[in-house]
């Protein structure tokens, strides 16, 4: 091998270092890929398309507008309706045939929460009130509703202590009251018709309520015949004497706090002679004189 002279103009060589041993290399760090032009295209397309999505939403709104939410209607139970009435109205909000609500409370499988002694039937247990109807209700839910609803308004210990001073179950004191929803003509009347409930039971009399028939007979009427107080019904208290087997009708809570809470007096007999004027008494030909008034109005009245 021939050496070449150095040159003249070359720096001088420095001398070697003793070489010493080389420690192992750290993996250098990958290389970072750079975005194409296009590469780069794509991506601001895709963030310009997120962005847009996001205030899609908002501006298909007018200003101050909130998005969409079902308005819910309602259904009205008066107090005083009877579950067939409730059964009607409940098909006809849901616009379902009819029948249709009475299956689902009736059903063998029905999870309505009633008392155990209402035997499945929910006749005082529909509480009436006003529920909201929205398009995934069904007859199942807002009659169940309804029971829970009577369940928490009668079950408290208050409803419990005031039954039990008149010597009754709750289920009574609620049956009692599905009476006095029926015969009183206003709320002024509930406590006094109370009290002629609970003077009757305490001498062992006959209630003789014209409302116990009207349910028996499946009307509505203020003319009762003596052919109607002979009928062959549980429901029958010109017959029977107690209260009904179950409510005749579903309560509100007023009728149930005039039944634990009375009107004083000895009164056994009221006729609602006029409207607005129901006279109660413990005379029994006094009642007569005002239950011949009462036939004599009703003779005037004019047909239709």
């Amino acid at each position: 091998m021939t050496y070449r002279q150095a040159s003249p103009y070359a720096h001088p060589r420095r001398p070697r270092r003793p070489s010493l041993p080389r420690s192992p290399r750290s993996p250098r760090p990958p290389r970072r890929s750079r975005l194409t032009r296009r590469g780069r295209l794509a991506l601001l397309l895709g963030a310009v398309v997120a962005v847009a999505a996001a205030i899609t939403v908002p501006l298909l709104l007018l200003p101050g507008e909130e998005p969409a939410v079902e308005q819910p209607r309602t259904l009205l139970v008066p107090e005083g309706w009877r579950s067939a009435q409730v059964y009607t109205a409940v098909d006809r909000a849901l616009g379902l045939p009819e029948g249709t609500a009475r299956k689902a409370a009736t059903a063998p499988g029905a999870a309505l929460p009633l008392p155990a002694v209402a035997g499945g039937n929910p006749e005082g247990y529909l509480f009436p009130a006003t529920y909201p109807v929205v398009a995934a209700s069904t007859p199942e839910g807002l009659l169940r509703y309804m029971a829970q609803t009577a369940g928490e308004r009668f079950g408290t210990e208050r409803i419990a202590e005031g039954a039990r001073a008149y010597g009754m179950s709750v289920y009574q004191a609620v049956t009692a009251a599905s009476i006095v929803q029926a015969e009183a003509d206003s709320p002024e009347d509930m406590a006094k018709v109370a009290r002629v409930v609970h003077n009757r039971l305490a001498r062992g009399m006959a209630l003789q309520m014209d409302s116990t028939l009207n349910y028996a007979l499946g009307r509505s009427t203020v003319d009762t015949t003596v052919a109607d107080t002979r009928i062959t019904s549980p429901y029958n208290t010109y017959e029977r004497k107690g209260l009904p087997p179950t409510p005749i009708g579903n309560p509100g809570e007023q009728a149930v706090d005039a039944v634990i809470r009375p009107a004083d007096g000895d009164w056994l007999y009221f006729v609602t002679v006029a409207p607005g004027d129901t006279r109660f008494t413990a005379d029994y030909a006094l009642h007569q004189e005002n239950v011949a008034e009462f036939n004599a109005n009703r003779r005037a009245a004019p047909a239709g």
